[in-house]
């Protein structure tokens, strides 16, 4: 891109970010609308803030771009964050689960979304190969430096899934991958097509009261993430050959002092 357009497209983000902020949501939007116009690839997640403003259709996901721009940037800082600021822990309330059902082992770990490898870290006892991916490579970067896996790329997670030939996982774990996918039956089917039977899937998701998704089974909330109803993600994992064994209520995170409930699924391949 060059220059000036980079100048024009952080002015056009800029403007919409503060008319997003002073409440003014049609005005934030036409400059939303500019923002996608100058960069389709939406770096800056305008459609996904448009959304959440109720100002734009829902997208299936959240753009890669935006998604690899913004773990990539948080990177060095993401595990403090994530973790001490936003009081995120969902890593161990799954170790935990796991080992109140006593599942404690396991021969092959696919961490989706990895990050930094929280996740690897909270589970390495228990698996005895674990294979990491995520989108940010700088994130990547640092979940190798703490040699927690195996085995790590940097991919998108339904780009792997459909290509991989590697043996079959016993355990796919994706904590904190929901909130940037809407429509969930494509990482479900990619996942069973990759797992043993008998194999559990588990991954985190956020939720809303159910007025706010308007009779969708999924919606963007206002900080930009998705949320998805209990019944949808049940209903996507029995069509794509999962029985859910749980979907405990659990505090996703913390955001602007404001608790984030979500749901922490244990699935079965059947």
């Amino acid at each position: 891109m060059a220059k000036t357009d980079d100048d024009a497209l952080a002015e056009a983000y800029n403007r919409a970010l503060a008319l997003e902020k002073s409440g003014d949501f049609d005005g934030a939007a036409l400059a939303y609308a500019e923002v996608l116009a100058l960069d389709p690839e939406d770096h800056g997640g305008a459609s996904v803030r448009l959304a959440s403003m109720k100002r734009g259709d829902v997208p299936l996901r959240a753009p890669e771009a935006y998604v690899t721009t913004l773990f990539d940037q948080h990177a060095e800082v993401f595990d403090k964050v994530l973790v001490e600021d936003l009081g995120y822990h969902v890593p161990m309330l799954l170790r935990q689960r796991l080992t109140e059902l006593g599942e404690t082992h396991f021969e092959r770990m696919l961490d989706l979304g990895c990050g930094t490898g929280l996740t690897g870290g909270a589970l390495e006892d228990m698996v005895d190969d674990a294979t990491g991916l995520d989108l940010a490579e700088n994130m990547v970067e640092i979940a190798h430096e703490k040699g927690l896996y195996d085995t790590l790329y940097v991919a998108d997670a339904l780009d792997f899934l459909e290509d991989n030939d590697d043996d079959p996982f016993d355990l796919v774990a994706a904590t904190d991958v929901l909130p940037y996918l809407g429509e969930l039956e494509p990482l479900f089917e990619a996942v069973a097509k990759n797992v043993l039977s008998g194999a559990l899937f588990c991954f985190s998701s956020e939720t809303l009261p159910e007025e706010d998704f308007q009779g969708h089974p999924y919606t963007v909330g206002g900080f930009q993430r998705f949320a998805h109803t209990e019944a949808y993600v049940r209903a996507a994992l029995d069509k794509t050959g999962f029985d859910c064994i749980e979907a405990g209520d659990i505090i996703v995170r913390h955001e602007q002092g404001l608790p984030i409930a979500g749901h922490l699924f244990v699935a079965r391949k059947r």
